[in-house]
């Protein structure tokens, strides 16, 4: 049984028609989840949203102290008005200062920051507010204070969120709320505080919701941008940064990383005597068939007519070379005259040529390739 996919879960997805399938419905409830493109894609969209963020909290915060040196009493107006230098600083530091780079959790860090800042405020706010009994518009003032945990809950409905993420962000402002309560416990209105816990909760429910709805439209426009229309492959676009992200990976963790360059053997021949419209659904077999027998870690890329790119981390080429084996063992399909389909594949492992750069490995496993087309076809070529 799938515990990610509840039926009314299910359900619920339909309401987003066409953009997401049920079997996808996991994706809005765990990041761990997504394809290693989507996370990177999201990471960059969460941390620019952050510093947009982080600009508008550092304009208005300070502006507000105007008013509370005007009207609240001091020393209570100093002290907010230095709270409020300190929390700008904060915000500048994470607008000009924090340059991580692409990741998720380097953009969870940043919301993080983000949003401890003002969580921090509030708390630090209600302890200093409650040590003065304010009247008129001095009480209008502090009463004002009151409605920052509603803004940053609303704040999460820019974010394209996971559920988990959204309640994991949204709980330490909600416990704030519980703290201030426990801070003023002689004198708080009980039935007004839970009142406006509730309406917290509400508001956090709401951004949630705006949140996952934003990521499954990502979702769905990534999906559509990364994939090649006629095979389902990754186009070679995103292939390009699937395969960049994935060395870059390999080369920190120092894990074995190979690609196979893999090209259809005589499909100009099936084009001239069956039409393109054959050769399409050669390609489209090719492609159903052999992403049949990957692992879930593995990549297919279209990379250009009838070159795919196959990208195979944490491989090394002799691992590699069994698996194409067998894969070529399973067979790729059929041609249009019932003989069978067969490709000529060349092999590149990052670790054993050295390589700095992938674009470099590409070049390699091509060469290899075309050894492969003159050797007579239907073969792989390493450097084994």
């Amino acid at each position: 049984m799938n515990i990610l996919n509840p039926t009314w879960w299910v359900k619920l997805l339909g309401l987003l028609p066409g953009e997401l399938n049920p079997n996808e419905a996991g994706w809005l409830m765990l990041p761990q989840q997504h394809m290693p493109l989507m996370s990177n894609r999201r990471a960059q969209m969460i941390l620019n949203r952050v510093r947009l963020f982080a600009i508008l909290f550092a304009v208005l915060t300070p502006l507000w102290m105007i008013v509370d040196l005007l009207l609240l009493p001091n020393p209570l107006a100093w002290q907010l008005a230095l709270l409020r230098l300190l929390s700008t600083g904060c915000f500048v530091f994470i607008v000009y200062c924090y340059r991580p780079e692409v990741s998720l959790l380097n953009a969870w860090r940043g919301m993080a920051m983000l949003f401890a800042v003002p969580t921090l405020f509030y708390v630090v706010s209600y302890v200093l507010l409650t040590h003065y009994h304010l009247t008129g518009a001095s009480a209008a003032v502090g009463t004002g204070y009151a409605f920052l945990p509603f803004v940053m809950l609303a704040g999460f409905s820019i974010f394209p969120l996971t559920l988990l993420e959204s309640a994991t962000f949204a709980a330490p402002i909600l416990i704030s709320h519980v703290l201030a309560g426990y801070f003023q416990f002689p004198v708080v209105d009980w039935p007004s505080f839970w009142g406006a816990f509730w309406l917290q909760c509400l508001i956090a429910g709401v951004a949630a919701l705006a949140g996952v709805c934003q990521l499954a439209f990502m979702i769905a426009l990534v999906q559509q941008a990364v994939r090649d229309p006629l095979t389902g492959t990754f186009s070679r676009r995103s292939g390009e940064e699937v395969l960049e992200l994935q060395f870059i990976l390999a080369s920190r963790s120092g894990s074995p990383f190979t690609i196979a360059f893999m090209d259809l053997d005589s499909f100009k021949s099936v084009n001239d005597q069956f039409g393109h419209q054959q050769g399409d659904v050669m390609l489209q077999q090719f492609a159903r068939m052999l992403t049949q027998g990957l692992r879930k870690g593995d990549v297919l890329v279209r990379w250009g007519g009838e070159e795919f790119l196959l990208l195979l981390p944490n491989t090394d080429c002799r691992q590699a070379l069994h698996a194409l084996q067998r894969l070529r063992r399973h067979g790729f399909g059929m041609r249009p005259d019932q003989t069978p389909l067969t490709a000529s594949i060349g092999l590149a492992d990052m670790l054993e040529e050295g390589c700095d750069d992938w674009r470099h490995l590409v070049e390699i496993a091509d060469r290899r390739m075309y050894h492969a087309k003159q050797q007579g076809r239907n073969r792989v070529v390493s450097s084994q």
